[in-house]
């Protein structure tokens, strides 16, 4: 049996990784570990450990690394902290190979701890551009501590091999946040309503707005310019959900806390909603706003628009449903009725998502036990086209 590691520090990483993992457990060939860490240990974040339990996974390891607070020195403290305790916990579950996903701030002291234990990695999503965030720098750092690449478009594992990364350990597979969509049962919008006392409906958007890292300067302008837009489009009902563990999100939190608090009869706000009832969510509602990757990723899917605000995801390649804006009154008012364009609602519904593969989290699991059964590379060599 190989030991396949999964390394899961967030509510929307983990929903994201559930498919492969299901697979993982299901491999005759290959034993599922599970490391639980960063937020989803934390209270303040819905204790979303729970979630991976309820799903009938069994958690090898639960590594409590977050550091309180949201400051520059809380974020150091946290990956500081990553860098030994999960360096210690990959030491007694010795894992044959680990699977991370995304750019977060904590997998890089994780994966630079495989790094020093000879575990090779294996990391998803990489390739992509992400330009108003320092995530960006960090996906990159985690891809070249990698061996084994699993990219969302063939955008993205082209820009890997141009990176240096070996041609036959790269494929294109599809995201698995869009397998989801397709293949997980979602809610209907009453039963939704019963579970978090909110009707979500075709006048309902599903704002979220995480912090800019590489501009946080400017960010509470930013979101009040969302705010302001907001409030000057009463229609509109909005399901908040709260924004990552990042450096600013206290600053977000209380800005939301006190819009829902002036308008309570249209707006709520949820710590963590899940991946079942967030993407129930997705499919019941008109629109999704903010600066969450899921409104590049996955809401076209739905075939509904997102209006994606600032440069947290400026690089990304984007499906004709985004409505790109910069992170003023003037422009998300725009795109806000730009939703009641009945024309671009229906180019919406027909909009092609680049992220949509076939069977990604099946053929994520072959290739892996393809890969070890052969032998993974004690080296890894830079290639140069």
């Amino acid at each position: 049996m190989y030991k396949v590691c999964v390394i899961t520090a967030t509510r929307a990483e983990y929903g994201i990784l559930y498919p492969l993992m299901r697979e993982i457990k299901c491999n005759e060939f290959m034993e599922l570990q599970i490391i639980a860490t960063g937020t989803h240990l934390s209270e303040l974040y819905g204790t979303t450990v729970n979630q991976i339990v309820d799903d009938g996974f069994e958690v090898n390891e639960y590594v409590d690394i977050l550091s309180s607070g949201d400051s520059y020195t809380a974020i150091l403290q946290t990956m500081a902290n990553a860098q030994v305790k999960i360096g210690e916990a990959l030491q007694r579950l010795q894992p044959d190979v680990i699977v991370v996903l995304g750019d977060r701030y904590e997998l890089l002291p994780i994966v630079s701890s495989a790094v020093v234990l000879n575990i090779p990695v294996c990391h998803i999503h990489g390739g992509e551009i992400t330009e108003g965030a320092i995530d960006e720098m960090f996906r990159h750092a985690i891809s070249k501590m990698s061996t084994i690449h699993f990219a969302a478009c063939k955008e993205y594992s082209s820009r890997l091999i141009t990176m240096g990364e070996q041609p036959d350990f790269v494929f294109n597979v599809g995201s698995l946040g869009v397998e989801n969509v397709k293949k997980i049962e979602l809610m209907e919008a009453d039963e939704l309503e019963k579970q978090i006392g909110f009707l979500v409906d075709r006048n309902t958007l599903l704002v979220t707005f995480h912090p800019v890292t590489s501009e946080l300067s400017s960010q509470g302008t930013q979101m009040k310019a969302l705010l302001d837009a907001l409030t000057l489009r009463p229609d509109y009902k909005v399901l908040f959900t709260r924004p990552n563990s990042d450096t600013g999100r206290n600053e977000i939190n209380d800005m939301i806390d006190n819009f829902v608090a002036k308008n309570k009869d249209r707006a709520v706000v949820y710590t963590s909603l899940g991946q079942l009832r967030y993407l129930s969510a997705m499919k019941s509602c008109l629109a999704v706003v903010g600066n969450s990757s899921s409104g590049i990723i996955e809401t076209p899917s739905f075939g509904i628009p997102t209006i994606n605000i600032g440069n947290r995801q400026k690089g990304r390649i984007a499906a004709s449903s985004v409505i790109n804006v910069n992170p003023n009154k003037t422009e998300i008012l725009y795109a806000l009725d730009k939703l009641k364009d009945e024309d671009f609602l229906f180019e919406a519904k027909c909009t092609i998502n680049p992220y949509e593969g076939k069977d990604t989290s099946v053929n994520m699991t072959k290739i892996l036990e393809y890969l070890l059964r052969t032998g993974l590379p004690k080296t890894k060599p830079f290639y140069d086209k």
